[in-house]
């Protein structure tokens, strides 16, 4: 494979991405200097220096490009992603950003970064996600981003997720991600109507793994496929632990026609986790597990606890 034909697509739960302003209309008054978590200007550039070192080494062994689009989670506005793309590792590669605000209580957004050079963005929009904890109390969750961008030579519709938490319970919550999926099929098939043969890219932290119903029964069908499902190993090998076994809740899924090999179209290559060792806890007894930000209220100074997953597309 040319690296040069070579792109990156990539998807990064950022681990609570806030800066040190206290916002007064969202529940951010732990990330500020004064809050539980004492987050001070010093520990907020530490992190911002480390997820653009992390981001511009994804995908760097197959392709000559820095990625050309990462979806992220758990953003808090504009401010962070602007200090994001301008942080050290990142503000040569001329990277642009789609987000919008979501009725997230805490306040947590996804956003789309695109290396402008590679990527022009033609449309994005937010959909709202409607979701419920009993009859008639939303749950206030994060929209699914939207967005249609050409890469490639090729026009491809993009949608970033953060779907509904497990913190109630998995079972128990089920619903609200098999919601999620549904919605999206909403909107593929009034996409599909519109375009022909269109390319879907559908990224995300998903809160559910590759083989979860929501994922396997309700998203991955309807010609698309999780290049992912391969990689989770509950013992060895995922994007983030839990209870000290992985899981795979970081996922990005594409159409089949990523598989077409006529000339001039992008095709699907590689799917993989970014796990390299400067990611990763340096504690033997975490050895190998993302090295986050906090445990609880502790300091660790790490990027995320999850890791980066990307896929590596060609072109001829």
């Amino acid at each position: 494979m040319n690296q040069r034909n070579a792109y990156t697509v990539a998807f990064y739960n950022l681990e609570n991405l806030f800066d040190t302003v206290n916002d007064p209309n969202i529940l951010d008054d732990d990330f500020t200097a004064e809050g539980r978590l004492m987050w001070t200007r010093e520990r907020y550039e530490n992190k911002i220096h480390k997820l653009g070192m992390a981001i511009s080494q994804i995908g760097e062994k197959d392709a000559a490009h820095p990625p050309a689009f990462i979806g992220v989670a758990e953003v808090e506005n504009k401010a962070v992603l602007n200090d994001l793309v301008a942080s050290a590792d990142l503000k040569k590669y001329n990277y642009k950003y789609v987000h919008f605000n979501s009725p997230d209580e805490r306040g947590i957004d996804t956003a789309l970064l695109y290396c402008s050079d590679l990527v022009e963005v033609l449309e994005a929009k937010p959909i709202t996600l409607l979701v419920y904890n009993q009859p008639n109390i939303r749950d206030f969750t994060r929209d699914i981003l939207y967005v249609r961008a050409e890469m490639g030579g090729e026009e491809i519709h993009v949608f970033v997720n953060h779907w509904p938490s497990r913190r109630q319970g998995a079972g128990e919550t089920a619903h609200k991600r098999i919601a999620a999926a549904k919605l999206i099929h909403e909107h593929i098939d009034e996409i599909r109507l519109k375009h022909a043969s269109p390319k879907f890219i559908i990224m995300g932290d998903f809160n559910d793994d590759p083989n979860s119903t929501s994922i396997k029964d309700y998203l991955v069908k309807d010609r698309l496929y999780n290049p992912m499902l391969t990689l989770l190993n509950p013992t060895e090998r995922g994007s983030l632990t839990h209870k000290a076994a992985w899981n795979l809740f970081d996922q990005i899924i594409i159409s089949t026609n990523f598989f077409d090999v006529s000339e001039g179209k992008l095709r699907f290559k590689k799917a993989d986790i970014l796990d390299e060792r400067f990611l990763e806890e340096w504690d033997k007894k975490y050895e190998g597990f993302p090295f986050r930000t906090y445990v609880g209220k502790k300091y660790l100074g790490g990027y995320s606890d999850h890791f980066p997953v990307y896929l590596i597309f060609s072109a001829k």
